[in-house]
């Protein structure tokens, strides 16, 4: 959806990916498939392109560093670094001032009994990196059970993270430019099955002082990031109107697919625009949306949405199925309301 964006706007795109089958390589202008620590590969593909940046977080940082000594990658690599260790992420949350729910590092054995106290039971185990869509997680509800939980998702570095009783999940799409200047997306109401995202309402139903709070801190966030790009800051509006960050996420995110069909400027061209030096576009959306993911099988009733007059359908070319596997999504717009 990048590379679709980016060639609207007159750029070709150069895919650089271990996935010899990536929807992105059957629409770029140039692919290169290689293992992400192949340095002679990374090396040509550098010499290749005029800017870099990346779609997931779990792209080696070494890569990025390698990258970075032939070309500008934006986001920076310390973006991707703060963001791709939710431990490194939280710490700098909290050091610039941004509310999370009670966490804390759980390394090994030795740190079980100050992670319970600091977090609380029950909470959820989530591994450090390469944990996604609920991958890698596990709930703990006493802590007695950390050690089997710890163990079950590989004795790897993790953060124990205390339950927040919210009363709903938000999101904020911003971007920023260059110049240091930033647009964001009206914040969305998000729910999610299984630990992925289910649907995304745009705009949310918070009231709007919430609303004018949430955009505040994705705002801060990205200038504390220094950001050149786009960020997703996930939330949670707690049942006393507080507002803690869940995650962030230095790229285009799920639940910003919606600008898509609902606004003139899309996350995606916002993204390119950000990192290709261009003025940011207008994030204002000319209809309300209601964004739903096809996981799995749900994608094969395809030919049914399209038979619906308001629906707008995205297929990603994905080869395989598979449960959990987001296959696409479709929004349904309405008209826009009067709502931030």
């Amino acid at each position: 959806m990048t590379a679709v964006a980016a060639a609207q706007l007159g750029y070709r795109c150069h895919i650089f990916s271990p996935d010899a089958d990536g929807p992105a390589k059957k629409i770029a202008t140039a692919q290169t498939t290689a293992p992400y620590e192949d340095e002679n590969a990374v090396r040509a593909f550098a010499d290749a392109v005029d800017v870099v940046t990346f779609e997931f977080e779990n792209v080696p940082d070494a890569t990025l560093a390698a990258i970075s000594e032939r070309m500008e990658v934006r986001p920076s690599i310390d973006a991707l670094r703060i963001s791709q260790d939710r431990a490194i992420e939280k710490t700098f949350l909290n050091d610039n001032g941004i509310g999370t729910a009670p966490w804390a590092p759980v390394k090994g054995p030795d740190d079980f009994n100050t992670a319970t106290e600091a977090a609380g039971t029950p909470a959820i185990l989530k591994k450090s990196r390469l944990g996604y869509d609920g991958k890698g997680q596990i709930r703990v509800d006493a802590a007695a059970a950390l050690e089997t939980a710890w163990v079950s998702i590989g004795a790897v570095p993790a953060v124990l993270e205390g339950l927040v009783d919210f009363e709903r999940e938000i999101s904020v799409i911003v971007a920023r430019g260059l110049d240091g200047n930033s647009e964001s997306y009206v914040p969305v109401d998000n729910v999610h099955r299984n630990h992925i995202l289910h649907t995304t309402t745009a705009p949310s139903t918070v009231d709007p002082s919430i609303a004018d709070t949430a955009r505040s801190i994705a705002d801060n966030i990205a200038n504390a990031l220094g950001l050149v790009g786009l960020l997703a800051v996930e939330m949670f509006v707690t049942r006393d109107d507080n507002v803690l960050v869940n995650e962030i996420a230095p790229r285009p995110h799920n639940s910003g697919h919606w600008t898509l069909d609902a606004c003139a400027v899309s996350q995606f061209e916002q993204f390119v625009r950000a990192v290709a030096g261009l003025p940011l576009g207008d994030p204002e959306r000319h209809s309300d949306a209601v964004m739903a993911n096809l996981i799995g099988q749900e994608a094969a009733r395809w030919h049914e949405l399209l038979a619906e007059g308001n629906a707008c359908l995205h297929l990603y070319g994905k080869a395989e199925a598979r449960p959990g596997r987001k296959m696409g999504h479709v929004t349904w717009l309405s008209p826009a309301t009067g709502r931030p």
